[in-house]
């Protein structure tokens, strides 16, 4: 049995899951998604403000509105593909056009400078395929053309069509839908803002509608993530319509790579209910365990109490104020928690794993 059976079957045999355990998954899943996927695409919220945003309706700190309304609209998504899901319909273009025009909200104007310091300027669709060619700049300096406006509807109709087949057939696993449907999608790039947002939720989509677990796509594997796609491109070659049609075989190294993906994240998962104990944490999709049990118990008072004082902390904890603050400021350095001056109160934005 394939390593990835295996440990997908390891974690069936955990379920169902209590509902204490289903909700920290829930809340871990909620932040670290929306978090890495927008922050792949340059958003500029930290992983606590995107907590405290998404779980508080709040932000500390100074904050981009457009980068609070981006991440909100990207949770919405989320909400949306979980829904969908539930629907057990087949999927259709509608579908994708509306959770496009869910995470952009709505058009807007880019204003560009072209060579010779000409003025120009473009509409962003929210919910509409693209009217104008795009492209990227590879990190190897090469020009990298996606679909045109002109094809991108023909192809969008045959990549969805394709998949529905492909899914009643019951030739393909979740997890070789997921990746080569990712991969043919990206190579339309159908609308001119949010492809890369729309792929990752999509994976998630199909993942969901198997039983699989929802995954993650870390930024701070960014790299990885690219290189994966550029090495598929290569075997693949530079036409749209060659990429909107690609094979499982001629995208092997990006399956290969998801593949790898799906397997730490769904032991990830798995970890994070089978490790449990008091001093096992979890901060964006990795395990942080203290060696200290009073920092375990700082962070409970602060999460009970979230306006306790200094004073307050050094009787429940039993230690001296300069060793509470001390340590307060070793968990504000690593992002674990967070003050919020406007109420004076502390969020703690590391998960317990009981």
């Amino acid at each position: 049995m394939k390593v990835i059976d295996e440990i997908y079957k390891k974690w069936l045999s955990l379920l169902p899951l209590s509902d204490k355990k289903q909700a920290q998954l829930a809340r871990k899943f909620t932040v670290e998604y929306n978090y890495n996927s927008n922050h792949i695409e340059g958003n500029t919220l930290t992983y606590g403000q995107t907590e405290l945003l998404l779980l508080f309706g709040k932000v500390s700190g100074e904050a981009d509105m457009k980068d609070c309304e981006e991440m909100k609209a990207s949770n919405v998504g989320l909400k949306m593909i979980t829904e969908e899901v539930k629907e057990k319909q087949p999927l259709t273009e509608t579908f994708i056009r509306q959770l496009h025009h869910t995470l952009l909200r709505e058009d807007y104007t880019v204003y560009t400078t072209l060579p010779g310091g000409i003025q120009s300027s473009y509409v962003v669709h929210a919910g509409r395929y693209k009217t104008r060619p795009n492209s990227v700049i590879t990190r190897y300096g090469e020009r990298f053309e996606y679909a045109s406006p002109e094809e991108t509807p023909a192809l969008m109709h045959d990549l969805v069509q394709w998949y529905n087949d492909a899914e009643s057939s019951g030739n393909y696993t979740a997890v070789e839908l997921a990746s080569l449907f990712h991969y043919r999608y990206i190579r339309i790039h159908p609308f001119e803002d949010g492809n890369g947002r729309i792929a990752r939720l999509m994976i998630n989509y199909i993942l969901s509608r198997h039983g699989w677990p929802m995954i993650v796509v870390r930024s701070r594997n960014k790299h990885s993530y690219l290189e994966a796609l550029h090495q598929a491109d290569l075997i693949v070659g530079p036409s749209p319509s060659d990429g909107a049609q690609a094979s499982l075989r001629e995208i092997r190294h990006f399956h290969t790579y998801f593949t790898n993906l799906v397997k730490t994240e769904i032991q990830a998962d798995i970890d994070f209910i089978t490790k449990a104990s008091k001093n096992v944490w979890w901060y964006d999709g990795q395990i942080v365990t203290f060696r200290s049990a009073n920092t375990t118990k700082i962070l409970m008072a602060l999460q009970e109490t979230p306006a306790i004082t200094y004073n307050e902390l050094t009787k429940i904890i039993g230690i001296n104020t300069s060793a509470i603050q001390k340590q307060i400021g070793n968990l504000l350095s690593k992002g674990y928690i967070q003050r919020r001056d406007s109420d004076k109160q502390w969020h703690v934005l590391i998960t317990p794993t009981i």
